[in-house]
């Protein structure tokens, strides 16, 4: 999944690595590990193949489908966040 915001930041699901990966409209070479990141896994810092991210700008926060772990997670997007909130679980 791939999501674009106004400010034409890129936010990317990167499923097979179990992250979600952003880029600033003017660095488009260094792209940076904004949730996950920490392995495969169900864990609160984790994702199992997250297959799509929003931004939500009200709670300034990522909103990130985690196709494998069955879940929708709310990620904010504040620095030193190391770990999500489960919105939405069992999802079959």
């Amino acid at each position: 999944g791939l999501f674009v915001d106004d400010d034409q930041t890129v936010v990317i699901a990167d499923c097979w690595n179990h992250r979600i990966i952003q880029w600033k409209k003017d660095d488009t070479t260094n792209g940076q590990v904004v949730a996950g990141g920490n392995g495969q896994g169900n864990g609160l810092n984790q994702f199992y193949c997250p297959a799509d991210v929003l931004i939500d700008k009200e709670t300034d926060s990522f909103i990130i489908c985690d196709w494998g772990n069955q879940r929708v997670v709310r990620w904010s997007r504040r620095s030193g966040t190391t770990q999500g909130e489960i919105l939405l679980d069992n999802i079959v």
